[in-house]
């Protein structure tokens, strides 16, 4: 996901609804299941580094139905109570992960979280289209949508494509960058590929981490793309050169014969 230079909004809520919205999940080490040993790849495997932490506050998650649910790792976050299912007319007060956003989520965010929540839109990437996003434009819901910066995903359905999360990678990263390492890793923890999805972004993730707003965040992402860009003129320019550098030595040869 790309973002977008806006400036950043704050969310006031009543402290009733607080009360209804935190919650504490109990985590506990993570058992195979009978329904997961029918996974036709090793997406909802888990970690052997899993371990028992509490969550201190809400995680939910929209569920649209467009996944294989025996690949969908916001389907076994639920099986193992790491996640609220949330009714399409629900009103959420914390942070919402959705590709319709136009602010990034940073650590601005970090204290809508601790007191509400987060939660992510579950959807096919390749049904975005038929997604009813509209139906999440509450007042409240409205001011908190938010992107994730560029981050390369390790699911195995889409490993090594820029941006293309599942719902546990984008979860654990949006804790990452508001300053809940801990749990974003634990989140990642229970899935074997995980830790690899923090390895080949640890990079992005810690410096998303410093900024302290969506502007720093996108500044810090654009900077890292153009040094990607130059990192790859710069090797094509070399392969060019070498190729060049190749056929001058092997017609040097030939006129030398």
């Amino acid at each position: 996901m790309s973002t977008t230079n806006k400036n950043e909004e704050s969310c006031s809520c009543d402290d009733e609804e607080t009360c209804q919205n935190l919650s504490k999940v109990k985590i506990e080490d993570d058992e195979d299941s009978e329904a997961e040993n029918t996974l036709s790849d090793h997406s909802s495997e888990t970690s052997e580094d899993s371990v028992e932490i509490e969550v201190p506050f809400r995680v939910g998650m929209w569920d649209l139905k467009q996944c294989d649910p025996k690949r969908c790792t916001g389907r076994k976050l639920m099986r193992l109570e790491m996640i609220d299912k949330l009714g399409m007319s629900a009103m959420f007060n914390g942070i919402v992960l959705t590709p319709v956003a136009t602010e990034s989520v940073s650590a601005k965010d970090n204290q809508i979280i601790a007191k509400y929540g987060m939660a992510v839109v579950d959807c096919s990437w390749a049904r975005l289209h038929d997604t009813p996003f509209h139906k999440l434009q509450h007042r409240k819901t409205k001011k908190n949508l938010r992107l994730l910066p560029y981050l390369v995903a390790a699911n195995p359905i889409n490993y090594g494509h820029p941006s293309k999360l599942s719902c546990v990678e984008a979860l654990a990263a949006a804790m990452y960058i508001a300053g809940f390492k801990e749990i974003g890793d634990l989140y990642m923890s229970k899935f074997n590929w995980g830790p690899t999805f923090i390895r080949i972004n640890k990079e992005l993730l810690e410096g998303y981490a410093e900024c302290k707003d969506g502007k720093e965040i996108v500044s810090f992402q654009n900077h890292y793309l153009d040094q990607l860009d130059n990192s790859y003129y710069n090797k094509s320019s070399s392969t060019e050169s070498c190729s060049e550098s190749s056929d001058d030595d092997v017609e040097t040869t030939v006129r030398n014969q």
